[in-house]
């Protein structure tokens, strides 16, 4: 009998116990623990955070969905790992044995990194965890009432870009759905060393579609932007030319910000030699599995990815859903291999596909694969992008209700771009 254990239920931890669920036997058993009682649909908070959604409409209780499939379920936080002994250690003080561990946490949202930032007692709003974009959504009523300047982007060591500049734009829609667009200064900053750069090296012409899409707007930006620190109503930004020269500092007053910070990994795991790089990143081999814990695996955003290219600010590397749908598949696969005695043999094939939703419209790319030269570099906007966002939420939702895994990028990309699975 194998006990598998998967820490972490968002879009990776999920399909993962789904996945897994498949590869197991009969005597085999899952355990899925994670610090929320709830799936969350990351991807729609920034609808949540101007009331676009509710946190009911974009999250599913896990335990009744869970027991159905025979999954066990616990709520609670991981507190320490002790990988040496095949043990996670959770915040109420239990203590969970495994046989095979898969790490699906996600990251810990470095709030703290810049002096000011973040809704924990700091100025500004984030969109990267559901409670904070209703909390954002409180103050964007407020805000509404009395309205004034905008400042969203994302920090110096952010690695997820797509949400600050769906955020902008979505607020850019329900600003003028309200008619008061005219009463809000907007500035987009971002530690990108151009718009359109994601963290990729951009993909298809995303710098040229997303500049005109800003000065169609009457958005302003400040690239290659290290954020200083952030007072009630007042933002520091020193532009850099490289990593130890300025070209300029710029003080921006706003009413409203949200900025996405740096990513890090969750404490439980930092610190421990030979699993994780410096940030807390987990380490993977090219079959996600650990080189020096061999029965630990790792899948979506807390992997360690080494940025694309040196920049004048630090830009981390994005992981999207595609990546991390591959992950999953590869992971579950590997682990089904070790079970039968058999060595991982199966590599997630590393590619990036966006839908970036603007409220009314949208960009989506894809980059096969995720790091240039590429195969396939390919960028396009429209409205279409827009439906296509509200589609893959609803089916996305539906698909974690009714425990399905099926793989909705490499269907969604074949129809979209009508190219072949890539081996």
């Amino acid at each position: 009998m194998a006990e598998i254990v998967i820490l972490g239920a968002g879009i990776g931890g999920l399909p993962m116990a789904y996945d897994m669920k498949r590869e197991i036997g009969k005597s085999d058993k899952i355990t899925v623990i994670s610090n929320q009682s709830y799936f969350q649909f990351t991807p729609s908070n920034p609808w949540a955070a101007v009331g676009w959604r509710t946190k009911k409409d974009i999250t599913i209780e896990l335990d009744p969905v869970l027991k159905k499939l025979g999954i066990d379920f616990i709520a609670d936080g991981a507190a320490k790992l002790e990988p040496e002994n095949n043990k996670v250690i959770l915040e109420s003080g239990r203590e969970v044995s495994y046989d095979y561990l898969i790490i699906a946490t996600g990251p810990e949202l470095a709030f703290d990194e810049v002096e000011g930032l973040g809704p924990h007692g700091g100025f500004t709003h984030s969109v990267c965890a559901v409670d904070h974009a209703v909390t954002a959504y409180d103050a964007w009523e407020e805000f509404c009432r009395d309205p004034g300047p905008i400042v969203v982007g994302a920090v110096q060591g952010a690695s997820c870009y797509g949400p600050a500049y769906e955020f902008a734009m979505i607020m850019d829609t329900e600003l003028r759905k309200r008619k008061i667009r005219d009463k809000v200064p907007m500035t987009f900053v971002t530690a990108e060393p151009y718009v359109g750069h994601l963290g990729l090296g951009g993909v298809g012409d995303t710098k040229g579609i997303l500049e005109s899409e800003m000065r169609h707007r009457h958005i302003k930006w400040i690239t290659n932007a290290k954020v200083d620190k952030v007072e009630d109503g007042k933002m520091f930004v020193t532009e850099m030319k490289t990593a130890e020269e300025a070209v300029g500092s710029h003080e921006l007053d706003f009413k409203y910000s949200m900025m996405l910070p740096a990513f890090r990994g969750i404490p439980a795991l930092r610190g421990i030699e030979g699993l994780v790089n410096p940030r807390g990143f987990v380490i993977v081999d090219e079959h996600q599995r650990n080189p020096t814990f061999k029965n630990i695996y790792s899948v979506g955003v807390c992997i360690a990815i080494p940025p694309l290219e040196a920049t004048p600010v630090a830009v981390g590397v994005p992981k999207t859903g595609y990546m991390i749908e591959s992950m999953v598949a590869a992971t579950a696969g590997n682990i089904g291999l070790e079970l039968e005695g058999k060595e991982p043999t199966l590599e997630g094939s590393w590619n990036a596909f966006c839908l970036a939703d603007f409220g009314n419209k949208g960009v989506a790319f894809l980059a096969q694969p995720q790091n240039p030269p590429r195969n396939l570099n390919w960028a396009s906007e429209g409205r279409w992008v827009h439906l296509a966002k509200i589609g893959f939420e609803k089916y996305f939702m539906h698909k974690i209700r009714k425990g399905k895994s099926e793989p909705f990028f490499e269907k969604a990309i074949m129809g979209m771009t009508k190219v072949t699975r890539l081996k």
